[in-house]
């Protein structure tokens, strides 16, 4: 099944998109001929059984994977038709990446972590600092800036990640998870700070999740199952 929402403005749009692995001499074909329109300002919850292609297709609409056959358009540039190089610019300027694992440098602060994605930038050490600022701030972590990610909580080392993610001001999120490491209560937290950046900073979100407590913050609801699209529901 093909899924094309006619939204006013895609700022995804994939055509017979198709992955397929090589296993030695096997061939394993994880996506099948997707059809997929992505609205501006969506947040989209991708759902399905465990190898379903959720987090593939995931990777390819933020570009850490190239696709075996199709096209993906973000934002009208064909990401699939981009050199590493210029791929790997094209996510740093536009894509914000949070993953169930928090992947920040323990030996760090919070604002050194968030600083990171800016160190390639044109801009001055003073102005990474308050951007850093703004970000943590905006996640409620401005009394935590000196701490390192041992003396924060887990839920406090996700929103720091968020921060990181958000701190270049991306267009796009792209979330693997985000919650699958927390306990309830900071889950809730974690998915209220998206459901705000979406719905009041006008990010696009795409999350991969297995908890359909956690998808229902989003706006859209897509399942796949066996690398195909097999529908999609509207959230409560």
């Amino acid at each position: 099944m093909n899924i094309r929402r006619q939204p006013v403005t895609s700022i995804v749009k994939i055509r017979n998109l198709s992955k397929v692995y090589e296993r030695g001499k096997q061939k394993v074909e994880v996506l099948h001929h997707v059809d997929l329109d992505i609205a501006q300002g969506d947040f989209l919850a991708l759902m399905g059984p465990s190898g379903s292609g959720k987090t593939t297709l995931l990777n390819l609409i933020g570009g850490l994977d190239s696709p075996t056959d199709g096209s993906i358009a973000v934002n009208g540039e064909r990401i699939d038709k981009l050199s590493e190089g210029a791929l790997a610019k094209w996510r740093s300027a536009n894509v914000g990446f949070i993953f169930q694992f928090y992947n920040l440098l323990p030996m760090l602060s919070a604002q050194k972590n968030v600083e990171l994605p800016l160190l390639l930038a044109p801009m001055s050490a003073a102005q990474r600092r308050r951007n850093a600022g703004i970000a943590l701030q905006l996640v409620g972590l401005s009394d935590r800036t000196a701490h390192k990610p041992t003396e924060l909580s887990g839920g406090q080392q996700q929103r720091v990640a968020i921060a990181r993610a958000i701190v270049s001001d991306p267009y796009l999120l792209v979330c693997d998870e985000p919650t699958g490491d927390l306990d309830r209560q900071s889950a809730e937290d974690v998915l209220g700070l998206l459901k705000m950046l979406n719905h009041d900073h006008g990010k696009t979100i795409i999350m991969v999740t297995h908890d359909p407590k956690a998808a229902e913050y989003a706006r859209q609801i897509l399942h796949l199952d066996k690398g195909t699209l097999v529908g999609y529901t509207t959230a409560a």
